[in-house]
């Protein structure tokens, strides 16, 4: 046990062991007694092990030394460990000072979070010029024997300073990403990031499992064809209005009737319930904003109980399809600019707005939310979106919000 230095009246208490009820108040009430100003406290807790930490100022008039013998005291028969340090005023002065740094949130999430993974965040961090001031568990309490494909681990690193080089660090956290099978979100910590109020999605591929028109291509026999348009539209050889429109050509014909038997197999993907239900008890508005189409993104609405659905709509004449897309198509501009007329509407920000997608035809609407993540999307998309999930489902957007398992029972 370290022996506390009395010529100081800043003092930090360390104090560690098994927690118990009471403790903090018992503590609290020796400090009470002697008028002591409590500058900064710190609790976290391990596996029913506590680490508190108290910055103390002692009164001019009050010896330090009855303080701190009351506290080892009282330390002992809660069979707790105590250390005292003392700080001088200038050391003091540099750590109000270093509160005026830059605050970032680093959050790392997937289906296991290992020793190795936090390794190699804290070593970039530290390289950029990055300090780790603290660290919590927003996921769950884990189960030992959890099956893999369905856990979620998520830790969020409080950080402070400014990095220097903030792209050649988020490359890096990027190529550890790929490497370990871990999401890692770099967020400034401000005001709006726990302060969203709309959050738009795409629908294909996020929402839902499937692409929609290729389901659609299925059922009209023509799925190659449609493959064929879909692959020179990645190569960039054709624009995405026009290669929707040659896609729904290629439908020309189809029983309208089929449309509701392809909205019925859709598959939500993992955690979009849970995580749209959180979102409607929070208070928070939802779109979806696709390159879709509407006939589907209708049935999702009535299913999750989304806000507001904007998305192509196919033209229907005497019971079929008729090969055209009714009104102006909906493309990466248009999406930027449907969200932007959302917020409008609602007041607020955009830096208030989260956006979820997983195309290239997302990354302007991504670009335009204050926090645009890519979900589940290729290496180019998760390259150009500032924030990325392609470890675990829907429901990892909330960790990414600040919100952890404990507020959220559902």
């Amino acid at each position: 046990m370290t022996q506390p230095t009395t010529n100081s009246e800043i003092i930090l208490v360390n104090i560690s062991g098994s927690d118990r009820p009471g403790l903090t108040a018992a503590l609290m009430d020796i400090l009470s007694k002697y008028r002591v100003h409590v500058l900064d406290i710190s609790q976290a807790m391990v596996h029913e092990n506590l680490a508190l930490g108290i910055l103390l100022k002692l009164p001019a008039d009050t010896g330090a030394a009855s303080v701190l013998k009351d506290l080892l005291f009282e330390a002992h028969k809660l069979d707790l460990r105590v250390r005292f340090q003392p700080v001088s005023h200038a050391e003091y002065q540099q750590w109000v000072g270093g509160d005026r740094r830059s605050a970032y949130v680093l959050t790392l999430l997937g289906r296991r979070i290992t020793a190795a993974q936090i390794a190699r965040i804290a070593a970039v961090t530290t390289q950029h010029g990055l300090n780790i001031e603290d660290i919590v568990r927003l996921s769950a309490r884990s189960p030992l024997h959890d099956e893999i494909d369905a856990s979620r681990a998520c830790l969020e690193l409080s950080l402070r300073g400014e990095p220097d080089d903030a792209d050649a660090m988020k490359a890096e956290f990027l190529s550890i990403s790929q490497e370990m099978d871990v999401d890692i979100s770099f967020q400034e910590d401000n005001f709006y990031r726990r302060n969203r109020r709309l959050v738009v999605f795409d629908m294909d591929s996020t929402l839902i499992h499937e692409e929609v028109i290729d389901e659609l291509a299925q059922e009209a026999g023509v799925g190659s064809e449609v493959a064929a348009v879909t692959e020179a539209a990645m190569r960039g050889e054709i624009d995405f209005c026009d290669s929707l429109r040659r896609r729904v050509g290629l439908l020309a014909g189809l029983n309208a009737d089929i449309l509701e038997r392809v909205a019925a197999r859709l598959t939500l993907t993992e955690g979009a319930e849970r995580l749209l239900k959180t979102l409607r008890v929070l208070g928070y508005r939802t779109a979806v904003i696709s390159g879709g189409f509407d006939f589907f993104g209708q049935r999702l609405q009535a299913r999750l109980g989304l806000d507001t659905v904007h998305a192509n709509q196919l033209e229907i004449v005497n019971g079929r399809l008729t090969g055209e897309v009714l009104g102006e198509i909906i493309d990466g501009e248009k999406k930027a600019a449907l969200l932007a007329h959302l917020a409008k509407e609602m007041e607020i920000e955009l830096s208030q707005v989260i956006a979820v997608g997983d195309g290239a035809n997302d990354l302007p609407m991504l670009r335009t939310a204050g926090l645009g993540i890519a979900f589940h999307a290729k290496p180019l998309v998760q390259k150009n979106a500032r924030q990325a999930i392609s470890t675990i489902g829907l429901d990892g957007v909330l960790y990414l919000m600040g919100m952890n398992d404990a507020e959220n029972p559902h």
